[in-house]
């Protein structure tokens, strides 16, 4: 072997050396969680510096998140880790480490633009992550032992990856120009406006798969208006709208054109606000209830899913605010819950079998009474 080959290799090792050094020692700097009304009421300053301040707090946040999430990967079973799959996901965030610790420090607005450059590349690298996680582990479920371990595993790396994502695309928000929004923030959401936008993307994908859908109707507080952060509903709300649909035509399939209608309720006072959704698609079997939010418990069976579907289901999420899609891998329901309960809330389902099923979402109010979640 050449010198200079030699001394090429050897300088990759010790730089290689050194970023795990690094990596180790972030793994015991505590990460800093924001409420949501610290940035709602952070404030814009005409020249900007409140960017600059949110880059700064990104600039330190994002790779001890990221490290703690990495260490999660070398936690688990070896046989598991070893997965292509999983391991693909573990290399995206030791990439997504060294890219953002090897980052210079944010002095000024021109470093902060290509440092917002740079984490929307990774958010655009990282929008599968939810499927690849189903993917690889549902490949190597047969070797999982300890389904605590995988559920806590993937509970925690889900709900991380959901505040990352709600802080960096929050930064990137920052630039515009919106007086509705402060960074991801709605200042007045509207639940039922929110609602309807996902019973039009689920009443399109049960119509392309069953020829018709069921009308949803909204009662409640229908007027009601309080700032939240529209993101997560945007992950848990089509899931739970899909699952209604679909048990109320798959319980109806003599009568397609003559379905019950799906009713979703608002709830709103001081403390939170709960939405649920009522259908009439037959309930879940009282043996199966407690398994419905485990990872890969699925009531549809693999063999019925039409390949078709989950294709129309990734092109309408990746387009959309949902990054990456949970259908089919029976990762929706786990997941949505997960989310409800990392926002302070909770994800309940109580079953009527011979009826119905009636989920109920219940979450925190940001600027409410008591201290709200963190980001």
């Amino acid at each position: 072997m050449s010198r200079q080959k030699s001394n090429t290799l050897q300088s990759v090792t010790v730089e290689a050396h050194i970023h795990y050094k690094t990596m180790v020692l972030t793994y015991g700097t505590a990460s800093v969680r924001l409420t949501p009304a610290t940035l709602l009421y952070a404030g814009k300053s005409p020249d900007g510096h409140h960017i600059l301040s949110s880059a700064k707090y990104l600039h330190k946040e994002l790779p001890v998140r990221i490290a703690h999430r990495i260490k999660g990967f070398r936690s688990l079973p070896f046989i598991i880790g070893c997965n292509p799959t999983i391991l693909q996901v573990h290399e995206l965030y030791i990439r997504a480490y060294h890219v953002l610790s090897d980052f210079p420090a944010i002095k000024d607005q021109e470093m902060e633009a290509r440092y917002s450059k740079l984490v929307q590349q990774l958010l655009d690298d990282h929008k599968d992550v939810v499927t690849l996680l189903a993917e690889g582990f549902r490949e190597c479920r047969r070797h999982i032992q300890d389904e605590t371990l995988v559920r806590n595993f993937l509970d925690t790396t889900l709900t991380s990856r959901l505040g990352i994502r709600m802080l960096a695309t929050h930064h990137l928000a920052l630039h515009e120009e919106n007086p509705d929004f402060v960074g991801i923030i709605c200042r007045r959401l509207s639940p039922k406006k929110i609602i309807e936008k996902w019973v039009d993307f689920a009443r399109r994908l049960c119509e392309h798969q069953y020829g018709n859908s069921p009308r949803v109707r909204i009662n409640g507080h229908v007027a009601a208006r309080f700032p939240f952060i529209p993101l997560p509903l945007d992950y848990i709300l089509p899931e739970l709208l899909k699952n209604a649909m679909r048990a109320t035509m798959e319980s109806h399939l003599d009568t397609p054109y003559n379905v019950p209608d799906v009713g979703v309720t608002i709830a709103n006072n001081d403390v939170d606000f709960v939405i649920r959704i009522s259908d009439r698609g037959g309930g879940i079997p009282h043996r199966i209830l407690d398994k419905v939010t485990d990872y890969h418990y699925s009531t549809a069976e693999e063999s019925n899913q039409d390949p078709r579907m989950n294709n129309l289901f990734n092109t309408m999420t990746n387009s959309g605010p949902q990054s990456g899609p949970m259908h089919g891998f029976g990762f929706g329901l786990p997941t949505s819950r997960a989310y409800a309960e990392y926002l302070g809330g909770s994800l309940s389902i109580q079953s009527m079998q011979g009826i119905g099923t009636d989920v109920y979402l219940r979450l925190r109010h940001i600027d409410g009474k008591g201290e709200s979640f963190r980001v």
